[in-house]
């Protein structure tokens, strides 16, 4: 059985401020890629405990580059994405999807950094009329290829959206936001344990859940923060420009519900 971590920084256990995320904070950041690595390789052995036989590691914070390999568990195979490609190298021989250390869309009341794809540009992203962060964008994703999404993991906010989107998708609740920019973490040895049972119980239970499938042809609607990002994409074939800020497209498959 095969099971694919797509994992974000936000949502990992033990980060609850926002100069963790980011590299221009060294101090801060470089001890998070740490605490990344040990949510990943909880999550792998849960895999693993719960039957997996090959799991991927991918991570997608700021385009990748935060894994460290050397410190991956000697079960695991990792990428990085590319060119558009959300999650390379996934395709229908997955049995599942992980979405670990997640975080809420823009917007969400004490979602932890809270945000869709970019803080700095986006503001709305909405799939056949219905607003959706992340979680969603990459559940799509994962739809193409008929493989569910079966855990996610992060704070409580983005466990709420998780369900609110998915409807049974196992959830690993490792902080609580305070406002945007803090949150309250659980102790990392009790994180770590529960992020582990939870996609133990999570890929024991693969085959119950349904991948999430928006009716096709979708419609992508996204409003910028600022009028001249809009501008970059409204030429683009196929793209309409709806209002000053806001685009849209038609998306004929799940893995074109993002612009590439």
């Amino acid at each position: 059985m095969k099971i694919y971590i797509l994992a974000d920084m936000e949502g990992i256990s033990g980060i609850r401020l926002m100069e963790q995320v980011k590299k221009e904070f060294p101090a801060d950041y470089e001890p998070a890629r740490r605490l990344m690595m040990l949510d990943i390789n909880a999550a792998a052995a849960g895999c693993f405990d719960g039957g997996a036989t090959e799991v991927i590691a991918c991570d997608t914070h700021a385009g990748g580059g935060q894994i460290r390999v050397e410190e991956l568990d000697d079960r695991l195979l990792s990428e990085t994405p590319g060119a558009g490609q959300v999650m390379p190298s996934l395709d229908d021989s997955f049995a599942g999807v992980i979405l670990l250390g997640h975080h809420a869309m823009a917007g969400t009341i004490n979602g932890f950094l809270d945000h869709t794809m970019s803080s700095a540009e986006w503001f709305r992203y909405r799939l056949n009329g219905r607003e959706m962060g992340e979680i969603g964008i990459e559940a799509a994703w994962a739809g193409h290829f008929n493989v569910p999404v079966i855990m996610v993991s992060g704070d409580q906010a983005a466990a709420d959206e998780a369900r609110a989107t998915l409807g049974d998708v196992a959830c690993a609740v490792v902080k609580r936001g305070v406002g945007r920019n803090r949150a309250h973490c659980l102790p990392l040895p009790q994180a770590h344990r529960l992020i582990r049972e939870t996609a133990a119980d999570a890929v024991k239970r693969a085959n119950s859940f349904k991948p999430f499938k928006p009716t096709l042809p979708a419609t992508v609607e996204l409003t910028y923060y600022r009028t001249d990002m809009a501008e970059r994409n409204a030429f683009r074939a196929g793209v309409e420009r709806v209002d000053a800020r806001t685009i849209r497209w038609q998306a004929d498959t799940l893995n074109r519900v993002l612009l590439r």
